[in-house]
């Protein structure tokens, strides 16, 4: 008698086909998203990866999370507007696209991320 039920997922796709694939689609989105979540919580959860020094290759994005600062501090610091693209632009591009040296761009937000650190202990 082993071979004549059919399995669990065989008969629920031949049910409802769209149904299960809708819920397959689901549950590898859930997944992957729960696994991008995790993932983040072990790489800022390292102590190596707080108060990283400003760099051209970071991020605006970054150094907010690097040195638990308030997004909109740091796109103040650095005249950041928000275009709508989503592009996500290095410091050391900033400071090219204005004309700039890095070390500038770096200086003045050193300088935001100790007043923030005064004020906001």
């Amino acid at each position: 008698m082993t071979g004549t039920r059919p399995g669990v997922i065989k008969r629920l796709w031949q049910d409802a086909p769209w149904l299960t694939g809708a819920f397959v689609l689901a549950l590898a989105c859930t997944l992957f998203f729960a696994g991008r979540f995790v993932a983040g919580a072990i790489y800022w959860a390292d102590p190596a990866h707080r108060d990283v020094p400003p760099a051209p290759w970071m991020t605006p994005r970054f150094v907010a999370h690097s040195w638990r600062l308030p997004p909109d501090m740091v796109a103040d610091t650095l005249a950041l507007t928000h275009d709508g693209t989503g592009g996500r632009i290095t410091l050391g591009q900033l400071a090219a696209d204005r004309g700039v040296p890095v070390e500038v761009l770096i200086a003045e937000l050193e300088a935001a991320i100790a007043l923030h650190r005064e004020v906001h202990p």
